[in-house]
């Protein structure tokens, strides 16, 4: 049919446009989940195989296998990455076209209504292709995208193959519903939604035997006997989707059942019900996460700059009302096996998300990608049924609202669908404005698929090798997992944890074990990328234990040089903590204090003029009472002679390397030793400042006081600024 041919036409100039343009280039760099994925890939190409990943977090096996895929033929890229969730991303908007025309094609009773199932699947493909949301999820290169492509796929072949008989169809409908194991997380919850499916045809099956045999009033054992009967025709088809499905999952759910812990290694993340986020309360959090997530189609946005535009609706105003009507729509209809598919595959696949975090957690676009393609249709249902409803107004004032919906069918049609062509490129214009023309070249953007890093692999991996030379890249992280993939440069590269107590530790350990260094490069991270605090301490332990010799200047870093690097001692950014005692009422104690600038340390009692560069680390040191139950963060601010805060930073307590131990989970009466670096503006006045403390609850916000002096702020130093230069 020639308008089937040109929906085609049109989705697919859509789908490769904003999928695939530029992918080579945009996303900028590659982040750490997509990273992750490559790092396993390469290992697949070096022979190691499984159908889960537990390096990492924990990965599925589909796109580690599509990313090696990919790799195998483009190298190790940054579109090698890209490409399988792009792709993916893509072949979605086509099935969700056909899944469409299938479920709305012919009525109840088999009538053809194919212009309705063109336009509902039309719409709702159209939806998929030029959603801003769905373009930057495919474009990110997450397995997620594997998800709604699936499970789409999946009900498209079982829908045609059950009514036509085709076994061969269902049989290609259970390999797919086995895949989706392979997938993403939320995956999980499809068989739900089989079963719930299913379950929802019983009460016909249970009329259908009813009307083959009279049943006597409370004979429910030959109504029992009824049902069976029924079913007998489609038992087969029931038997191949469910055998053909279990073989497909079979090698996975083997290994869960090997390995237990790799199952919910991540599936503790979408239990609510399994976690502390509820606040002793997951009835109420679950219900006022489906209210946050339903607000999400009209209302509320997801803050990721990975998934969203941030602030912006999953659907506009005008589509958010097309969705709603088409829910209304299809609980009006639920009797309708189509309208009921499309309610349970909502409700189902969103409840991963709500069962996700706790009621303050922002909205997640990706975590409710396997809803995606219902909403969508739903929104199509809405279309067309707002649609049918103005045209049957029109025939009651007899064609004097709109002359183009009176008339035949075909001619209807066609008015809608060039209504809805026109809505969709108004759309697709702005997803690609937004973008490729505003959020792609945006700092924000940049930095959340790790731009710099791309930059730095082709720096280094240009650079000539030097002998027994190395490079030390700090980062917020033990490891990037981009970095990791993309670098192939001969000399030795090494992530380090930058923010990480022992640092030291970690960047002396790393030198030996990589062995014959005798040359060390730094990268320093310029001051506008976000996660770069933490490079100073770094750059200080070389300043200390090494010789500078240059410095060499690039977009986004310097590469400092270091040379007489020593190794055979213990490495230190301050030798001792000068002791210091003040007793909180909160259950926590100050037990040390130790100042410095980069590798020098400051005697607490004779501070020197801070000339020049007004850097200043401070490591504090502390101890916990047995039960305190508290997370504390700490104030450390700046005042003048006047008394006038002109300084403040602040930052929570965390021990050691672990990112969550907070000061609750700090062993009680050891000492703790944490390390923040201050940088104070260059504008402030020559003199004598106060250095001062104060540590409060991260929760309430409210300072412990010092015991005996009842104040929040305790006095650790006075500071002396020469005139800046």
């Amino acid at each position: 049919m020639w308008a089937t041919r040109g929906v085609v036409v049109a989705l697919a100039l859509a789908t490769l446009f904003l999928r695939l343009y530029r992918l080579d280039e945009l996303p900028p760099g590659i982040n750490q989940d997509e990273g992750a994925h490559g790092v396993d890939a390469l290992r697949v190409l070096q022979g190691e195989h499984a159908v889960f990943f537990p390096r990492h977090g924990g990965r599925e096996g589909m796109v580690v296998y599509a990313v090696a895929l990919a790799t195998s033929l483009l190298g190790r890229t940054t579109l090698a990455v890209h490409l399988p969730a792009a792709l993916a991303g893509a072949s979605t908007v086509f099935v969700v076209f056909w899944l469409g025309r299938l479920l709305f094609g012919r009525d109840e009773h088999g009538r053809d209504t194919r212009w309705r199932g063109l336009a509902i699947g039309g719409a709702a493909a159209g939806l998929t292709a030029v959603s801003l949301s769905q373009t930057l999820i495919a474009r990110a290169g997450g397995r997620a995208n594997f998800l709604p492509l699936f499970l789409a796929l999946c009900f498209a072949l079982l829908w045609a193959g059950w009514r036509r008989g085709n076994r061969r169809q269902v049989a290609l409908a259970g390999v797919c519903a086995g895949l989706l194991a392979y997938t993403y997380i939320p995956a999980r919850f499809a068989p739900f939604l089989f079963l719930l499916f299913g379950l929802s045809f019983l009460p016909s099956l249970v009329k259908s035997g009813r009307e083959c045999e009279s049943v006597e009033k409370g004979s429910l054992a030959l109504l029992r006997a009824r049902i069976p009967s029924a079913l007998h025709a489609h038992l087969p088809l029931i038997g191949i989707f469910l055998g053909v499905a279990g073989l497909t999952a079979a090698p996975i759910l083997l290994h869960f059942a090997l390995h237990p812990e790799h199952f919910f290694m991540r599936s503790d993340q979408l239990m609510l019900f399994s976690s502390h986020r509820s606040r002793g309360d997951p009835l109420g959090t679950l219900v006022e996460n489906v209210w946050r997530y339903a607000s999400a189609f009209g209302f509320r946005g997801d803050w990721s700059v990975r998934h969203n535009f941030p602030g912006q609706p999953e659907l506009n105003v005008w589509e958010a009302v097309f969705f709603w009507f088409g829910v209304g729509a299809a609980v009006l209809r639920s009797r309708r096996p189509a309208h009921r598919l499309l309610l349970f595959w909502l409700v189902v696949l969103i409840l991963p998300a709500a069962l996700a975090g706790d009621s303050q957690s922002p909205v997640s676009f990706l975590r409710m990608i396997g809803a995606m393609p219902a909403v969508y249709l739903l929104a199509g249902v809405g279309l067309w049924e707002a649609f049918r409803l103005l045209r049957k107004q029109d025939r009651v004032v007899k064609g004097r609202l709109n002359p183009f919906l009176g008339g035949d069918a075909a001619r209807a049609a066609i008015t809608l669908g060039t209504v809805i062509a026109g809505f969709f490129l108004v759309r697709g214009v702005d997803t690609y404005r937004i973008y490729f023309q505003e959020w792609a070249v945006g700092s924000a953007y940049y930095r959340a698929f790790h731009g710099e890093w791309s930059d730095a692999v082709r720096v280094l991996s240009e650079l000539p090798s030097e002998a027994g030379a190395a490079y030390l890249i700090p980062y917020e992280y033990d490891v990037n997992y981009g970095f990791e993939y993309l670098y192939r440069g001969a000399t030795p590269a090494r992530v380090v944890h930058a923010r990480t107590l022992d640092l030291p530790l970690v960047a002396r350990s790393t030198l030996t074990a990589i062995g014959g260094v005798g040359t060390v490069k730094v990268v320093d991270w310029k001051d506008h990328i976000d996660w770069s605090a933490g490079d100073e301490r770094l750059i200080d332990l070389l300043d200390k234990y090494g010789r500078r010799l240059r410095s060499d200047e690039h977009r986004h870093f310097h590469i400092h040089t270091y040379t007489d690097v020593a190794l055979d001692r213990p490495w230190t950014l301050y030798d001792s903590l000068e002791p210091l005692t003040v007793l909180y009422d909160g259950g926590i104690d100050l037990r040390g204090l130790a100042l410095g600038r980069a590798a020098e340390q400051f005697p607490l009692r004779q501070m020197p003029d801070l000339e020049g560069d007004r850097s200043l680390w401070t490591s504090l040191r502390w101890q916990t009472q047995p039960g305190a139950d508290v997370d504390y963060a700490v104030s450390l601010r700046l005042y003048d002679a006047a008394g006038a805060r002109v300084f403040q930073a602040d930052q929570r307590l965390i021990l050691g390397r672990l990112h969550y131990a907070y000061t609750r989970f700090w062993p009680a009466d050891e000492f703790v030793d944490t390390l923040m670096h201050l940088e104070f503006p260059a504008n402030l006045a020559a003199g004598e400042y106060e250095f001062r403390l104060v540590v409060y609850d991260v929760d309430s916000m409210i300072p412990t006081v010092e015991t005996g002096v009842w104040e929040p702020e305790t006095v650790l130093a006075r500071l002396l600024f020469a005139d800046y230069r």
